[in-house]
């Protein structure tokens, strides 16, 4: 079978942890099987051996119980989960009753989360910081180690080549895949020393405070912008009733009572009476991206999903596209908006990777004009008074809302002196600098946990030593 991508084994091995009695040539690649064979050589232990508790949502029809909130009790979703982290900045939430009906399925600290629906294998730990009490949907697993394993390692194997593709090998399913609760019971895990488990938390650990102190910098960008354009006790103005003539219907090309709400008014005249700008009047170039055409290789493609509030993610899981000499690229210092999308619609971004990349028909590239920083730009456009625009110019229906350029174009935006840009964008990018930490941080954890297994500990160890300083943004290399 020598470079063949073939394998050869026992009929009794396959009736082994095999439930279904799956014989496809997936199941029993090349890869999963060598990776199985060092765990076991290693020397490993199966989940619920070790006395961890795996379960999920409950019964199914209690989702009709369940009504989403636009405040209460977090309600995490797969869609939350990414990076190894959970983005509590696109939530939905829950009632309290809804909270104590779905018992089952509350998350608390120290639990280990794992995505066993649509896509597969993100994970994510329930830290001290997290905003308890905190609830789920059915397709999350919630894995409670009963201080029989040390999460921070379980955290870290599903993170690693080992877990990522036990679950990959795993999956059931043809269009929509899942791995179910005693699959996730079965996974092995490697039996590690207490000094390298130590270390492995310790530089999880760090890397969680460096992921908090980058959220506490981009929130401070925000605070410094709103206190700037006397924004900062701003509250909402509420109307039940409220009238415009023809004139301002004709003149804005809308018949919808939501685009004149006179709370979209009451912060233009804000943005007017301290110098508020015409966007477009301070753009080289608006411009939505089309639809790429992907190859296995060249510039990776952002779409919508990578436009994260205040950071572009780009990493090895962006597919790639070759563009052509004519086709729209983004650059460095661009700012990236989302088009399309329920609940992500509007969400901005300042791209500060030094590759270039190609956008998607989802988002929008803004290139601004010397005096209008686009760092500071993101920032607006993700406060209160840019989402209030992005809501105010939205078009089509709740199954597919649109904002399209030329609508991006006559936001009003204010400018203030450069030196206060200035210090947004040093807090903006204090920020990026935190989290790209913390993401090598917890690669380099992941990466520890394979070496410990493919080697030795002292080798992880002495890789993890290593990784003591800060490098560079491998995307920006």
């Amino acid at each position: 079978m020598e470079g063949l991508e073939a394998a050869e084994v026992r009929l009794s091995y396959t009736q082994k942890n095999n439930d279904i009695f799956r014989i496809d040539s997936i199941y029993f690649q090349k890869q999963y099987l060598k990776e199985e064979k060092i765990l076991r050589v290693k020397g490993s232990r199966r989940l619920r051996e070790s006395g961890a508790e795996v379960r999920s949502f409950g019964a199914y029809s209690l989702n009709n119980e369940v009504h989403y909130l636009d405040a209460g009790i977090p309600f995490i979703r797969g869609v939350n989960m990414k990076g190894g982290r959970v983005n509590f900045s696109n939530m939905l939430y829950i009632s309290q009753d809804a909270h104590a009906l779905l018992w089952k399925s509350e998350i608390k600290e120290g639990m280990v989360l794992l995505s066993m629906s649509g896509t597969i294998g993100e994970v994510a730990i329930a830290t001290d910081s997290w905003p308890y009490p905190i609830n789920s949907n059915q397709d999350i697993a919630k894995i409670d180690v009963r201080k029989a394993i040390n999460p921070f390692i379980l955290y870290a194997f599903l993170l690693s080549r080992f877990g990522q593709n036990y679950l990959k090998r795993e999956a059931r399913g043809s269009v929509q895949q899942h791995v179910f609760l005693s699959q996730i019971e079965q996974l092995e895990i490697p039996k590690l020393g207490t000094e390298f488990e130590r270390k492995i938390q310790e530089t999880i650990a760090l890397s969680e405070r460096h992921q908090l102190q980058s959220g506490e910098l981009l929130h401070r960008a925000e605070t410094t912008l709103l206190c700037a354009i006397s924004l900062d006790n701003w509250q909402p103005l509420e109307a039940l009733t409220y009238i415009r003539n023809s004139r301002d219907a004709f003149a804005a090309g809308r018949l919808d009572a939501e685009h004149f709400h006179p709370r979209f008014a009451a912060l233009l005249d804000q943005i007017n009476r301290i110098g508020g700008v015409l966007l477009g009047d301070w753009l080289i170039k608006i411009q939505r991206g089309k639809q790429p055409d992907y190859v296995d290789e060249g510039l990776p493609v952002v779409n919508s999903k990578h436009v994260l509030r205040g950071v572009v993610q780009l990493d090895a899981n962006n597919r790639c596209a070759v563009a052509g000499d004519d086709d729209l690229l983004i650059q460095f210092g661009d700012v990236l908006v989302n088009g399309t999308g329920v609940g992500t619609i509007g969400r901005s971004a300042t791209y500060l990777h030094h590759d270039k990349a190609v956008p998607d028909n989802h988002v929008t590239i803004l290139r601004p004009k010397k005096g209008l920083d686009a760092v500071y730009l993101s920032v607006f456009m993700n406060s209160i008074v840019g989402q209030a625009q992005v809501e105010q110019r939205l078009r089509g229906s709740s199954g597919q809302v649109e904002l399209y350029p030329n609508d991006i174009a006559q936001f009003r935006v204010s400018l203030p002196p450069v030196d206060v840009q200035k210090n947004i964008r040093q807090f903006v990018e204090q920020s990026y600098a935190q989290k790209q930490r913390a993401t090598q941080l917890l690669a380099a954890a992941k990466r520890a946990v394979e070496i410990a297994i493919e080697d030795s500990e002292a080798a992880a160890l002495a890789y993890l030593e290593s990784r003591k300083h800060p490098t560079r943004d491998p995307a920006d290399a």
